[in-house]
């Protein structure tokens, strides 16, 4: 089964259809993911800035991430779960958003960065630990997770636009990167 096939059958779903009707429940769990996001990126953006030496230079590093990571891992957690919410109740119209896969392209992206920093440089922290700068490889990680989270949230504002849903006659790139086919016009 395509993946094109799979949010079709998603969206008749009876969860999907109430979900996506309810008079409610979709702004409650939209405003939640928008939230969250909010805890989430702003508790990333204090210690990114703080690696990048930008901020809060007289708390070590690690004092730094042990009093946000756990805001961050919460926010990020409930932000996840509403964000599949939120493709559940309208499958095939997020399918086809190409603001949607830059999206997710980014949010891999800023999962690999984090992967990356906290099994490389940051099993090294107890050494730059209380360095105002903190080694190239701590900045580059802290910059480009800057970078992606804003780019994830403009992405994701943008998936509420219709500029290139496949019911319109977008350009040929776009029906590429979109995956529309004929019958889904």
């Amino acid at each position: 089964m395509s993946l094109d096939r799979f949010c079709h059958w998603l969206v008749d779903t009876p969860g999907s259809i109430a979900l996506h009707e309810s008079l409610y429940m979709y702004t409650l769990i939209e405003s939640t993911h928008v939230l969250t996001l909010c805890v989430f990126v702003g508790m990333s953006v204090m210690l990114d800035l703080r690696l990048l030496g930008i901020t809060l230079r007289r708390i070590t590093v690690s004092e730094v991430a042990a009093k946000l990571l756990p805001w961050m891992a919460a926010g990020f957690g409930v932000m996840v779960v509403t964000g599949i919410l939120l493709f559940y109740a309208n499958p095939v119209r997020f399918y086809h958003s190409i603001w949607f896969r830059m999206k997710l392209v980014m949010l891999v992206l800023a999962g690999l960065n984090a992967s990356f920093f906290h099994s490389g440089i940051w099993q090294r922290v107890g050494q730059w630990d209380r360095d105002v700068i903190t080694p190239r490889r701590a900045r580059a990680a802290g910059a480009a997770s800057l970078v992606l989270w804003a780019a994830i949230v403009v992405a994701g504002r943008m998936i509420a636009y219709n500029w290139f849903d496949c019911d319109m006659p977008p350009p040929s790139i776009i029906v590429q990167l979109a995956g529309c086919t004929p019958d889904r016009r």
